[in-house]
């Protein structure tokens, strides 16, 4: 009998010494997993139909979306469309066509436990069709002995070019903040530059619907959007936590 005992006292003491020889880890481990709620977002620029209703002279609409594919990377596009008639100096013309612009958004911004709220900044490729209309237009002419009080008239006749098209890259800087669950608000700014612009002849293009504005000294083109969306959650994934940076001591070289 005093063997049996000594024999589960031997085994015990082995089992021990084994326990004592695994580090001890004395740092609490958190093992609260965060799910947070990936899915698709949509909703409509606010900016476009406010300047239509104040501006007779243009109508324009956009649909906007993002759709979360990693913890702060974000499918996006928009797609609008735009008519402005214009007055010039010596013409009238009217715009009107449709774009798309698909590209990337990357959250900047660390939100709290269940927060979507984004500070981003992304890029588009955009691409729009549409066509001219040259409404009338006058004849510039320096000597002005036969019209001192205006330039001749040229044509009242309208001349429409159809089939025309624009291709440019877009930066963008915006926000979009929850006002109440799954209802967004959001802003951007966008810098864009085209790569590609058909002009129909004796005629440049002076606006580009989803670029705006179009300037014979640049290819470039400023934007802005002010829009109202709506979170759909398709599915949930856990929250990969920030790993924390462990400061390290020097280490003395020895003498």
């Amino acid at each position: 009998m005093s063997r049996y005992f000594t024999s589960i006292f031997l085994l015990c003491f082995c089992f021990l010494g084994l326990a004592q020889d695994k580090p001890v880890d004395l740092q609490p481990k958190d093992t609260v997993v965060y799910n947070e709620a990936y899915g698709l977002r949509l909703g409509i620029d606010l900016s476009r139909p406010t300047i239509t209703f104040f501006e007779p002279e243009y109508t324009g609409f956009e649909i906007v979306g993002d759709y979360r594919i990693t913890q702060s990377l974000y499918l996006a596009t928009e797609l609008g469309n735009e008519k402005r008639d214009r007055q010039e100096d010596l013409f009238n013309f009217t715009t009107s066509g449709s774009y798309i612009k698909v590209g990337v958004d990357f959250n900047t911004y660390g939100n709290w436990n269940d927060e979507q709220n984004l500070i981003y900044i992304g890029g588009r490729v955009a691409y729009s069709t549409f066509s001219q209309t040259l409404n009338n237009f006058q004849i510039y002419d320096s000597n002005r002995y036969w019209n001192p009080d205006d330039f001749a008239e040229g044509s009242s006749e309208a001349r429409e070019f159809t089939g025309l098209s624009a291709v440019w890259l877009e930066f963008v800087l915006g926000i979009k903040a929850e006002l109440v669950a799954n209802i967004y608000l959001g802003g951007s700014v966008r810098l864009g530059a085209y790569i590609k612009n058909d002009e129909p002849g004796n005629f440049s293009n002076l606006f580009i619907p989803g670029f705006n504005k179009v300037t014979d000294a640049a290819r470039f083109g400023i934007g802005y959007n002010f829009s109202l969306s709506y979170f759909i959650p398709l599915y949930k994934k856990a929250r990969v936590p920030k790993k924390k940076k462990v400061a390290q001591l020097p280490i003395e070289e020895e003498q």
